[in-house]
């Protein structure tokens, strides 16, 4: 049987990498065999080497040129502390703390080999921020996409 293990993503740089995605974004390392790394959230970083199967079958350059087509997700409850550490950290970002037309705020950034990063707030926190505002549950749930009933749960209703 096949099961999924974990998205790996190829860094330059094994060490800046992860103190990026330790330091910065705050992920445990679950196991660290020198220039592979396996997060605990089930991202593997692997250091690019030009003696790997991969990089030798592949050109270099379309590894690294390949990364921003796809992005990696995280969430936070607190995306303005998210933001100021990053912005404390000179990370480029894609843009700044931005709200979706679904009312998620988000802020996308690249990390040290120039993948997308996105971080949003969860859907709890969005749907509770909306009713803090006063929004009926419906208003809540035309707005933000999100089925009527889910609504309700998160709100307890």
């Amino acid at each position: 049987m096949t099961r999924y293990h974990s998205a790996v993503i190829f860094v330059d740089n094994i060490q800046k990498s992860k103190k990026f995605y330790c330091d910065i974004l705050e992920q445990k390392v679950e196991d660290d065999f020198g220039r592979n790394i396996q997060l605990r959230c089930g991202l593997s970083l692997w250091e690019l080497r030009d003696d790997h199967i991969i990089p030798a079958s592949l050109e270099r350059r379309r590894i690294r040129n390949s990364s921003n087509r796809f992005e990696l997700y995280f969430e936070s409850d607190n995306l303005d502390n998210v933001y100021a550490r990053l912005s404390d950290n000179s990370i480029e970002f894609l843009h700044g703390i931005h709200e979706e037309i679904w009312g998620q705020r988000t802020i996308r950034f690249f990390d040290p080999d120039g993948h997308i990063v996105e971080i949003g707030e969860p859907l709890e926190v969005f749907v509770k921020r909306f009713a803090g505002k006063g929004l009926s549950d419906e208003k809540i749930a035309e707005t933000s996409f999100i089925p009527l009933q889910k609504v309700k749960a998160i709100l307890k209703r």
